[in-house]
């Protein structure tokens, strides 16, 4: 190998000695086959540099502008040693807030640190479906969606008994902003609209919600009438839409938060809490960290 690059470096050099003893470049670049600008760059490199000018070069760039720095691969090991169930997308996104490295990788860069330090296992990407359509309103205010989901264990201090709360949720449909996220010991029609108006006093009225057939939303296979649910948006204008029997994907956007809340939070070994202010204080935490 040595011999062939020797060889290379005099036949350039050859080359430069004969245009600098008044061969034109034109002429030796047609006997040697090559372009007039490379026998004139081999001169510069001469020129500057000497015989070692005229060795091959690394066509290799300096720098990779998609390769990310030290600092910023460090930082993204460190958020998921700490928080074990953050995929990419939110560690890019904790990465953006905090402002402490630049710049800011892309979920992409993330994904491909996690995987080449062994944090992640590579997935097989999906084939995307050609016919898939994402049904969501225009913009925010428009409709919300909201369901119920239990699993907050509440554990008495005294006697140690578990009981189970549940948690009012609410989501925008287009921007996926929590607007609800409220603990109750039980989700009676009287907590969830309890929680449903302050959610109005806070973020105001959106034009529709949607909601399953639960009892504390609606009288459709109950006795028929209106319940406290209807009334509260039949007073302020808002359309109250349910979804079909059996068909939980129609609320598939606060199903998706659920998931989210579960790995996060009722999942992540947080425990039981002593008391309904406990689990909110942690759950308000949370909700402010996921909007």
């Amino acid at each position: 190998m040595a011999l062939v690059e020797l060889s290379v470096v005099e036949q350039r050099y050859r080359a430069v000695l004969a245009v600098l003893a008044r061969a034109t470049v034109t002429e030796i670049a047609a006997q040697l086959g090559v372009s007039r600008q490379t026998v004139s760059g081999w001169k510069s490199r001469y020129e500057a540099s000497g015989l070692a000018g005229l060795a091959d070069r690394s066509r290799r760039p300096a720098s990779c502008p998609h390769q990310a720095s030290a600092e910023v691969e460090a930082a993204v090991r460190e958020l998921r040693r700490q928080h074990p169930r953050c995929g990419p997308r939110r560690i890019a996104h904790v990465l953006e807030r905090s402002g402490t490295v630049g710049p800011v990788p892309s979920r992409m860069t993330v994904y491909r640190i996690l995987v080449r330090h062994g944090l992640v296992e590579p997935g097989v990407r999906r084939r995307k479906r050609s016919g898939y359509k994402r049904w969501q309103r225009d913009r925010a205010m428009q409709l919300w969606q909201m369901d119920i989901v239990g699993g907050v264990m509440l554990v008495d201090p005294v006697t140690g008994e578990l009981t189970e709360a549940k948690i009012v949720t609410g989501v925008d449909d287009h921007s996926r902003f929590c607007v609800i996220a409220s603990v109750v010991e039980r989700a009676t029609g009287r907590a969830v609209c309890a929680a449903f108006a302050r959610a109005l006093q806070t973020f105001g009225v959106p034009e529709e919600v949607l909601t399953d057939n639960g009892k504390q939303f609606t009288a459709r296979f109950g006795r028929g009438g209106e319940v406290l649910f209807d009334r509260i948006c039949r007073e302020n204008g808002i359309a109250h839409r349910l979804t079909q029997p059996a068909s939980p994907t129609t609320t598939g956007k606060v199903e998706r938060f659920h998931q989210t809340l579960r790995r996060e939070l009722v999942d992540d070994d947080c425990g039981a809490f002593e008391s309904v202010g406990a689990a909110q204080a942690a759950l308000d935490e949370w909700g402010e960290e996921y909007n």
